[in-house]
């Protein structure tokens, strides 16, 4: 039967795979369940307190009406984020994959990756350097723009928002280059013979064809901005309160780490959710 594999190629096989599945046991799986352990007890097991196993750490959620409204408050950030990743990042994924060829193509990729080479801290002090009062930013508009401008952005939601889409932005980028660069430019072409404009190639083959890159680069960038606490807090200021900013308090600041874990999973269980009901669109992009 084709696809079977002997003796000999399924222990080929295990020892190939068996470095990144332990990887992913030490590197996710222990300390998940070291977080699913905590979120059941009334406080830490290392510390000087009593240790008991208890549900009010997940009561605490739904007790609390401040949780939920930081955690819806956090899910629309990931949708806005989402969203202007997608229309920013899909365009210059099709000018990258279809218009520009040679030198210039590789000069361009190696701009869009050029953000993974620096620490995510860096580019959010970078972001507060050009966004902050009498800033990089305000200073080029005064040199352009008559009158004294002041654009006030720092320390606003839109901070938050414009630092995670630079952030985020080369994830989808990414996915959606690669979808393109799978489709055959012959199949386009063709299209043309037969009469159709820009707009219909777009619509109803460039578009289908890369969905499953476009709808990859949407999960990459939407799981982790719902839980994201560093562009919030050092960018939004009295704004920046969302769930992970939340979630990180109860680690660093407050020690509460049981509350803090059950909070983690509460949004992990929320994520899920959202991604099992929209894996019906998930799942027909991907085909």
């Amino acid at each position: 039967m084709a696809g079977t594999l002997n003796a000999g190629e399924g222990r080929r096989a295990a020892g190939l795979l068996a470095p990144a599945y332990l990887w992913l046991t030490l590197a996710v799986f222990m300390p998940l369940s070291a977080m699913l352990f905590f979120s059941f007890l009334t406080a830490p097991p290392f510390g000087n307190e009593p240790v008991a196993a208890t549900l009010a750490n997940y009561f605490a959620f739904f007790e609390t009406g401040t949780y939920g409204r930081l955690l819806w408050k956090s899910v629309k950030l990931g949708l806005w984020v989402t969203g202007l990743c997608i229309l920013i990042g899909y365009p210059c994924a099709l000018v990258l994959a279809k218009q520009i060829r040679g030198r210039a193509r590789e000069a361009l990729f190696l701009l869009v990756i050029l953000p993974f080479w620096s620490n995510s801290l860096v580019r959010i002090f970078s972001w507060a350097i050009v966004l902050r009062g009498n800033g990089v930013l305000e200073r080029a508009l005064d040199l352009v723009w008559p009158g004294d401008v002041r654009l006030g952005l720092m320390f606003t939601p839109a901070a938050v928002v414009i630092g995670l889409v630079h952030s985020y932005l080369p994830y989808v980028i990414l996915t959606s280059y690669l979808a393109l660069q799978a489709i055959d430019d012959d199949i386009i072409a063709a299209a043309r013979s037969l009469g159709a404009g820009r707009l219909t190639i777009l619509r109803r083959l460039v578009l289908p064809l890369s969905l499953s890159g476009l709808l990859a680069g949407a999960v990459l960038i939407f799981v982790p901005v719902v839980g994201s606490f560093m562009e919030p807090r050092i960018l939004g200021g009295r704004f920046g309160t969302y769930y992970g900013t939340v979630v990180e308090d109860q680690f660093v600041a407050v020690f509460n780490w049981p509350l803090g874990a059950a909070l983690s999973f509460i949004l992990l269980a929320v994520v899920l959710l959202i991604l099992a009901l929209s894996s019906p669109i998930l799942r027909k992009g991907l085909q």
